[in-house]
């Protein structure tokens, strides 16, 4: 068995140097990490939060009460979301829109409008794979706001 034996002794200095070395690199590695989450993600879901807070009881108690049921599914660059009453029939809402963005990030975030076939809520939109969200947002006939986030995986096997 040999040994390794060196000139230079392991100083006070030296076992500092690593140390803060050693620091510097975990610190500068989270710097990295908060300045990509921060830059691709705000984490704002609404510019007033606490306005949005106050009437936040009321809007989700009236729309419980609707009794809506969604579904969505994507298909050759076709979203189609389904709103049924608590019956299962399909709703026939004022006004549907959907927010589409990836779940992660808000640069790829855009508004479309969605076109009721019938059966279900349909909008045309060519997504990549990845893991997005399709935030559904409509009003019923009475005026009742109703917002759902729904997860939507698309392509990539993920």
């Amino acid at each position: 068995m040999s040994q390794i034996v060196s000139d230079k002794p392991l100083t006070g200095r030296k076992v500092a140097l690593i140390f803060i070395g050693c620091f510097a690199t975990i610190i500068a590695a989270n710097m990295a990490l908060v300045w990509s989450a921060v830059g691709t993600f705000p984490g704002l879901e609404t510019r007033k939060p606490y306005v949005e807070s106050m009437r936040f009881e009321g809007l989700r108690d009236a729309q419980i009460a609707l009794g809506w049921r969604s579904q969505i599914d994507y298909n050759a660059g076709r979203i189609a979301v389904a709103l049924t009453d608590e019956s299962g029939a399909p709703v026939r809402a004022a006004q549907v829109m959907f927010r589409v963005g990836l779940a992660t990030s808000d640069g790829a975030d855009h508004v479309i409008a969605a076109d009721f076939d019938g059966r279900v809520y349909v909008a045309k939109d060519h997504l990549v794979a990845g893991n997005w969200q399709v935030v559904v947002t409509a009003r019923s006939n009475d005026g009742t706001r109703f917002r759902r986030t729904l997860p939507l995986i698309v392509g990539g096997g993920l």
